[in-house]
């Protein structure tokens, strides 16, 4: 076993499943994609410790133990269709490749979308679709989706979002605002449209840009 596969192994052990990520279809995933092609050379010796990462366009690479659980709580399965917004460096639609049917992952900075295109491709992943665009609108083009999950924090959905969903569908994104609580929530479709929503814990995302980065409302933070 080479340093890096032993490095892998060592974080779904300590980072993930210690943590309590049950779904061997993810414990799996995140045991084969190699996440060191994902970041800066200089951080590949960094690769594997519990934290972000930055990467280019002055973005990161989010923390092993976050995109597992995004990952569990969307509920996924080899016949899934996904939308990923937000693609950075393309670990995240790297991980879903290995457990789905087929990923579209949004980019609105071209240089991360052709970044994480070429080491895609590079490493095999002929069922992800990188494309350039504001993530806010969605996808319709591959629409509807089996679950979409999002990498950037907004204080309220975006309604395109869930009008690309099946019912049944599940949305898991960060809520809420820098410097005021994120939440990552999971949204789920019912036959009549409403959503059910299930709060996964406390998180830290960077803000969701475009031009529904406000959404409209479905469900808010409430105090009262």
């Amino acid at each position: 076993m080479g340093a890096y596969a032993a490095k892998r192994e060592r974080m779904v052990a300590d980072q993930i499943a210690a943590r309590g990520i049950r779904d061997p279809r993810v414990l799996d995933a995140m045991r084969r994609v190699p996440r060191e092609e994902f970041v800066r050379r200089l951080s590949r010796s960094s690769a594997y410790e519990d934290h972000p990462l930055p990467i280019a366009s002055g973005q990161t690479i989010s923390q092993p133990y976050i995109v597992a659980l995004t990952m569990e709580a969307a509920r996924l399965d080899e016949h899934c269709s996904v939308l990923d917004v937000g693609t950075g460096s393309g670990y995240a639609a790297a991980v879903l490749a290995e457990i789905v049917a087929d990923v579209v992952s949004i980019e609105r900075h071209p240089e991360l979308a052709e970044g994480a295109r070429r080491v895609l491709a590079r490493l095999g992943y002929s069922n992800v679709s990188v494309v350039t665009g504001d993530g806010t609108l969605g996808w319709p083009d591959a629409a509807p989706y089996d679950a979409i999950v999002v990498a950037a924090a907004a204080p309220r959905v975006p309604e395109p979002w869930l009008e690309q969903l099946k019912d049944g569908g599940r949305l898991v994104m960060p809520l809420g605002t820098p410097g005021f609580g994120q939440k990552l929530k999971r949204f789920t479709l019912g036959p009549d449209r409403i959503s059910q929503m299930d709060d996964l814990g406390g998180v830290t995302f960077v803000p969701l840009i475009g031009a529904n980065g406000l959404g409209a409302p479905l469900f808010e933070e409430n105090d009262d």
